[in-house]
C-alpha cells in the first residue's frame, strides 16, 4: 500500500505512483520476491516546507528513493536529481531547469543527473551557472539508478534479495 502525506500536490503523487509502479512491473530485475507489494506498507512524506510543483520533475528521485529502501542500497549523497519517469522507464524532459541547477550549485551539489531532452536548454543558461557543475544527461532510469545508487539495483537472474544480502554479508 501506498501513502502520500505532506505538502504533496497532485502531480507529485502522480509521480510517487509512476515510480512503484515501474518498480512493480521490473521487480524481478531488482530481486525482489512476487507478491512483495502485497505485504508493502510504503509511506512517502513531503514536509510543509516543500516547494509547491506545477510540473513533473520528481518521478526519478522518488524512483530512487523508494528503490534504495526495498533493496537496502544506499543512495549517493552528493548527486542532485531532476527528471520524470514513464511507466517504461524513460525520463522525461522538465521545466525550470535554470532554477534546479542554481539551487542544487547553492547547496554545495556539482553533480547533476538531468533528462537528454533538456541538453538543448543549456544554450539559453549563463556559462557562470554551468561553470564547476557535472551534468550526467540520461535518457533510462537504468542510467538514473547506476549513476545514483551506490551500487547496482539490478540482480543476475535467479538472485533475489535474500541472496543479495548473503552475499553482502560474506563479502565483509
Amino acid at each position: 500500500r501506498l501513502t502520500l502525506t505532506g505538502s504533496i500536490g497532485e502531480v507529485m503523487r502522480e509521480s510517487a505512483t509512476a515510480a512503484l509502479s515501474y518498480i512493480r512491473q521490473h521487480y524481478t530485475s531488482f530481486g525482489l520476491k512476487e507478491g512483495f507489494f502485497d505485504k508493502l506498507e510504503l509511506h512517502v512524506h513531503l514536509p510543509e516546507g516543500a516547494v509547491p510543483k506545477e510540473g513533473p520533475s520528481a518521478g526519478i528521485t522518488m524512483t530512487t528513493a523508494i528503490l534504495s529502501t526495498l533493496t537496502d542500497i544506499p543512495v549517493r549523497t552528493d548527486i542532485a536529481m531532476t527528471g520524470e519517469i514513464t511507466l517504461s522507464g524513460d525520463v522525461l524532459a522538465i521545466g525550470g531547469l535554470n532554477e534546479k541547477l542554481l539551487a542544487a550549485k547553492r547547496q554545495g551539489i556539482t553533480e547533476i543527473i538531468i533528462p537528454e531532452a533538456n541538453r538543448k536548454d543549456l544554450a539559453e543558461m549563463q556559462a557562470d551557472l554551468l561553470d564547476g557543475l557535472k551534468l550526467h544527461f540520461v535518457k533510462s532510469i537504468r542510467e538514473v539508478l547506476k549513476l545514483a545508487m551506490l551500487k547496482s539495483p539490478y540482480v543476475k537472474k535467479g538472485q533475489n534479495k535474500m541472496s543479495r544480502e548473503l552475499s553482502r554479508s560474506l563479502r565483509h
